[in-house]
């Protein structure tokens, strides 16, 4: 009589399979549960890693942008010089005027003013300049000076309009103008002097050098009005004007 071999203490390897019952019941081989455990969480772990890197990640602002061209907005002061050339009508009592010509002379001065740049090209301001003026002219009578007259001192207070093309610009102005001019008569002790009070006019150019350096070129007609001193003399006074300048930009 034979018997099969014993079976009791031996171990028996069970692959995993799906059973199908009632209800899904899966049994499952510990070998493959394990290498698909390590699968599961490599590809977590990366996709984590991923993720992180990218919340990481920060974006800084770039820089603000600039303007395109050269901005004329802005205040600024500057120096000028020039040469003027005036013209005078001198009255006495009721006589008829006797034209004085010959007062020129040259300019130098400072200005200040501001400008709004707005629509693009159009730019508008306000300026006031204030000179010393070398205008002054002597009348001899039998080598001896007769009569001294002419202007110290002049400025204005002005608004500009203009049309800029990136760093130049070509404007106009007008406004206010004022002088001081004085008559010196040594033979009868007469020294008179007058501020005059009356209107400018031009055009000029101006071209940014750099951000902070402005070069100009001006003309301008001065009719400083007319002005009564004593003994009856009246005077009425006329000037044309050119002048450059340079100015600094804030």
């Amino acid at each position: 009589m034979h018997f099969a071999p014993s079976v009791r203490n031996q171990r028996v390897e069970v692959p995993w399979r799906p059973v199908p019952s009632k209800g899904t019941h899966w049994h499952h081989d510990p070998g493959v549960s394990m290498k698909t455990l390590l699968l599961a969480s490599t590809i977590f772990l990366s996709v984590s890693g991923t993720a992180f890197a990218a919340d990481s990640v920060t974006f800084e602002p770039g820089p603000a942008a600039v303007p395109a061209g050269f901005v004329w907005t802005g205040g600024y002061v500057g120096l000028h010089g020039g040469y003027a050339w005036m013209n005078s009508k001198v009255n006495v009592d009721s006589d008829p005027a006797a034209d004085v010509d010959g007062l020129n002379g040259g300019l130098l001065g400072v200005h200040a003013g501001y400008n709004w740049q707005f629509n693009g090209n159009f730019v508008g301001g306000v300026e006031v300049d204030v000179e010393h003026a070398w205008t002054k002219k002597d009348i001899l009578f039998f080598n001896e000076l007769f009569a001294r007259g002419g202007t110290d001192w002049q400025g204005s207070a002005r608004l500009r309009a203009g049309y800029a093309v990136d760093r130049t610009m070509l404007f106009v102005t007008g406004g206010v103008a004022f002088a001081n001019a004085s008559v010196e008569m040594p033979i009868f002790n007469y020294d008179e002097s007058r501020t005059f009070v009356g209107w400018t006019a031009g055009a000029g150019i101006e071209h940014a050098l750099s951000d902070n350096w402005i070069a100009s070129l001006e003309y301008r007609y001065n009719d400083f009005g007319s002005k009564s001193f004593p003994q009856g003399v009246k005077v009425d006074l006329h000037q044309q004007t050119v002048r450059a300048g340079i100015s600094y930009k804030f």
